[in-house]
């Protein structure tokens, strides 16, 4: 997540750079095809493009809303995670009378927390995070820990290594371990160490945290619609390199006096290449927008989530704290 004041305008420029290219290609070829080649037949009619462009415009918004509800969803996700954690650490630190049990029970609920980010992190096919303008800019301006780190030596700061060995030999790590929180709640309340309401709030506070992992785990594994993706990226993609067509024609019907008579229409290469550049980067945002979690400068920080509830919880039990996780530049992950 970017937390300085915005992205630059150059910074922008050189993301969306490889588009510029191709648009400007195109738009140079057709105006001189029909500048220095006499095609004057190569021109499209203004109410065609207009056409496209609407629907292209309509598009494209429905798109980023979308990627915008996506992220917004998530975000909303993780601030309840963030809110259960706390109260987790509240009822383990008061309701257990063992207080060896209430540091292994936070200690479990840092382990989840390293095992839900890592699993989120995880690229999948249909994410953008891969792409050159994306791998570019994170080489760049930020790192990821996830990527940097395996999650073999994140659980290793919480969690015995037969314990470590066992989970990763298992399915899902995260899963796992909440099947040992409600082990370890159920024998204190079998030797009576916690008592039934207790017992039963701690399980609803697992409950909820499971609650907001599957909810994390469908908007990372069920992707925008591919079909309204690929119709967007063509819709857009026609209307840019189509652009030329029409304003071409246009510039080369206006008067000029002096070096610029019969020149006019050259014109058309950078308006065009301004006008598809704005729905271009549009339809590039909305992207890099649609996965929250896949690693990208536009992730909800997860792990700088992650160490804040850490902080948190190791402060209320009175525990050394690790180092928070700072902004990389102006990217927060």
């Amino acid at each position: 997540m970017h937390v300085g004041r915005s992205y630059g305008l150059f910074e922008f420029l050189h993301w969306t750079r490889r588009r510029i290219y191709a648009v400007a290609a195109g738009a140079i070829l057709v105006t001189g095809l029909y500048q220095l080649a006499g095609w004057h037949w190569l021109s499209l009619p203004w109410p065609v493009l207009a056409l496209l462009g609407t629907a292209a415009s309509f598009i494209v918004g429905f798109k980023n809303s979308q990627s915008y509800g996506r992220t917004v969803e998530a975000q909303q996700i993780w601030s309840s995670i963030t809110a259960a954690s706390r109260y987790w650490g509240l009822v383990c630190r008061d309701y257990p009378a063992n207080t060896d049990v209430t540091q292994e029970l936070v200690t479990k609920h840092l382990a989840w927390l390293a095992a839900v980010r890592y699993e989120l992190r995880a690229p999948r096919i249909w994410e953008a995070a891969g792409t050159a303008p994306n791998l570019e800019y994170r080489e760049r301006s930020f790192d990821v820990e996830e990527r940097r780190f395996p999650l073999e030596t994140e659980l290793a700061a919480y969690l015995a290594p037969d314990t470590v060995t066992a989970l990763l030999a298992g399915g899902s790590v995260a899963a796992a371990l909440m099947a040992l929180q409600s082990r370890t709640l159920h024998d204190l309340f079998a030797s009576q160490n916690l008592q039934l309401l207790q017992y039963a709030d701690m399980q609803k506070t697992l409950k909820d945290l499971i609650e907001q992992h599957a909810r994390a785990q469908r908007i990372k594994n069920f992707p925008y619609p591919r079909q309204y993706a690929i119709i967007n990226s063509l819709f857009v993609w026609l209307f840019a390199l189509l652009l030329p067509l029409a304003m071409v024609k246009e510039f080369a019907g206006l008067a000029a006096p002096g070096f610029m008579h019969g020149q006019m229409g050259w014109l058309a290469v950078p308006f065009s290449v301004l006008i598809a550049w704005m729905y271009l980067a549009l339809d590039q945002v909305g992207e890099s927008t649609e996965n929250p979690f896949e690693g990208s400068a536009n992730d909800v920080p997860i792990t700088w989530m992650s160490r804040t509830i850490e902080q948190e919880l190791r402060a209320l039990l009175g525990l050394p704290t690790r180092p928070s996780a700072a902004p990389d530049g102006h990217i927060l992950m």
